[in-house]
């Protein structure tokens, strides 16, 4: 049975903005040698990490033309832990670039790419990563209460 979602998620649609700016920021980063265009979605990620505030998801709400409620809502919890992970490897991606490293930028920069367009298309790596961190954690911390 479905529980009714919070008011205080994230509504799908803002997370599939977030997670397209990322693809066209790679794709036009990797085509085009403008490797600094990786720094805007890093930026709207650490921004979001650090403040609450991520300015791309901000900009789009403006794009809803229904309540937030009537929208699928993403957990914001996982949402975080996906955007840790598309920071981290934006900023190895970009720092791999300015230091010269070439196959570690591209690596990291695709990684990325390919992990928002898998999103985009309904399944999200970072969610199921996150899902088995958690059962690993509870698997550990059951063996630990049974000893």
């Amino acid at each position: 049975m479905d529980q009714a979602p919070s008011v205080q998620g994230i509504p799908r649609p803002l997370v599939k903005i977030n997670q397209a700016f990322i693809v066209i920021s790679v794709l036009f980063a990797l085509f085009t040698g403008y490797r600094w265009i990786l720094a805007l979605p890093l930026a709207a990620g650490l921004s979001g990490l650090l403040f609450g505030y991520n300015p791309i998801m901000k900009l789009s709400s403006r794009l809803l033309t229904k309540p937030r409620s009537a929208y699928v809502l993403e957990d914001p919890e996982q949402q975080q832990f996906n955007q840790k992970i598309a920071v981290f490897c934006l900023a190895a991606g970009l720092v791999s670039f300015a230091a010269g490293w070439t196959v570690a930028g591209y690596l990291f920069t695709i990684m990325v790419g390919i992990a928002a367009t898998v999103a985009i298309l309904g399944f999200c790596i970072g969610c199921f990563i996150h899902y088995q961190w958690r059962m690993y954690t509870y698997r550990r911390k059951q063996t630990q209460l049974h000893k």
